[in-house]
């Protein structure tokens, strides 16, 4: 008996050989693809609090805004009720003397 391999043999182990090689490239392929979803994953956690950042961030200015509107617009409306109670004040004594008059007039 001879110990060269037939060819039918030598076909398998050539086959055999082949599949082995296309898993091991299926296996890094798989990992390949994982690791890439993986980073694709974190670098859309990262972006999105980035972007959560970004709104707070406007958020906040916008809101600094509003108060400065608001306190403006308390001020004025302090100083026009500050303005409207002194000329009352002052109208005070007329308007007193004007219903005086009124009253005994009748």
């Amino acid at each position: 008996m001879t110990t060269e391999k037939t060819l039918l043999q030598q076909i398998r182990e050539k086959e055999l050989l082949i599949n082995i090689k296309i898993e091991d490239t299926r296996r890094e392929a798989d990992e390949a693809i994982r690791a890439a979803e993986k980073q694709a994953s974190e670098r859309l956690a990262a972006r999105e609090q980035a972007e959560a950042a970004s709104a707070r961030s406007c958020c906040e200015r916008e809101r600094g805004i509003v108060k400065q509107e608001i306190e403006q617009l308390q001020a004025e409306g302090d100083r026009q009720a500050r303005a409207i109670r002194e000329a009352g004040e002052r109208n005070l004594p007329r308007a007193t003397e004007k219903i005086v008059q009124a009253v005994t007039m009748e």
